[in-house]
């Protein structure tokens, strides 16, 4: 099973359409729901996420997205349940 990039701070780039955070765009998040959608699917569009950001983005993405796949959570939302 491939996790889904979110990375709980849903805020979209007005002109560009993309989350700020995980690099989506709304069709691509609605095709990480779907049941069909397949997991090469997921793993090039994580690879294609990852050509949209850079700098802190990307890095900031890259340290969320690996600690929610070793923890089941999002270094945002960890920081939420510590408050």
């Amino acid at each position: 099973m491939i996790i889904s990039p979110c990375i709980s701070i849903c805020k979209t780039d007005p002109k560009t359409g993309y989350c700020y955070d995980c690099g989506r765009n709304n069709e691509e998040k609605k095709i990480w729901k779907q049941e069909n959608t397949t997991d090469e699917w997921k793993k090039n569009n994580i690879e294609l996420i990852k050509k949209r950001l850079s700098g802190w983005q990307l890095k900031s993405f890259e340290e969320s997205y690996t600690y929610k796949i070793n923890n089941g959570i999002s270094l945002f939302k960890k920081s939420l349940k510590n408050e």
